[in-house]
């Protein structure tokens, strides 16, 4: 993060939830530059690298699916997706365009501020050379977060990756899911399991774990999950 205060960067086309979101955002300590549509939002992003950005999916001109694509061709910053209909988080998940979280319209300041604050604790790879991680079909690389499957490179999103290695770290070892979720979203976490799920749901589909016959993830009902991937030797 920049300095001592966290950068952000709200991007909406309505003048009220441009002004609710920064507001509250500001009040917990944030540097906040605002956009009110994706050109001015890939040009601020691109110049000053924010460490969070809210972006709403319904804009005029560049939309929010389209201009996460452009932001995550040069930025790693956390992505918030702002978006008026929960039936549309699978759906944003399954396209894969590289956002950290969602939240559904009307929804709570607090709640905003809370999530963002759990991402921007979560922990970072310190790691300054490669540690791969080798299993059967599988092969993780913690140092640049890479994954190949079945030599394969696959492209994870920071949260689908965070999720994996959660797992992958202790193979056969069951994951609750209150543990998953506080591992990759922190304490504070707010709202249900189901931004989880989707998640899940897309890193299985990347990873080609078909349903019934999961090779690397398995669930364990009423419980959580388990990385079954078995380790090899580096070839």
């Amino acid at each position: 993060m920049s300095g001592t205060s966290p950068t952000a960067l709200v991007v909406d086309d309505s003048p009220d939830i441009l002004n609710l979101v920064s507001s509250a955002l500001r009040r917990d300590g944030f540097v906040v530059t605002e956009a009110s549509s994706g050109d001015d939002a890939i040009a601020i992003a691109r110049r000053e690298q924010p460490d969070l950005i809210v972006l709403d999916v319904m804009m005029p001109g560049i939309d929010g699916i389209e201009t996460c694509r452009l932001l995550r061709e040069f930025t790693n910053a956390y992505i918030v997706m702002l978006t008026a209909r929960a039936d549309e988080v699978d759906k944003l998940v399954g396209l894969s365009i590289g956002a950290d979280d969602y939240i559904v319209k009307p929804f709570s300041p607090r709640e905003l501020v809370a999530r963002a604050r759990a991402m921007l604790r979560r922990p970072r790879t310190t790691e300054s050379e490669s540690s791969l991680r080798i299993f059967s079909g599988m092969k993780m690389d913690t140092g640049t977060r890479e994954v190949w499957v079945d030599n394969e490179a696959v492209f994870l999103t920071r949260t689908e990756y965070e999720i994996l290695d959660s797992l992958a770290v202790d193979p056969r070892s069951v994951v609750t899911r209150s543990a998953l979720v506080q591992r990759i979203w922190g304490q504070d976490w707010f709202g249900d399991d189901h931004v989880l799920d989707v998640h899940m749901s897309s890193l299985r589909r990347k990873i080609g774990d078909v349903s019934g016959k999961p090779r690397f993830i398995t669930t364990v009902r009423g419980v959580g999950y388990r990385f079954v991937g078995a380790t090899a030797d580096p070839a």
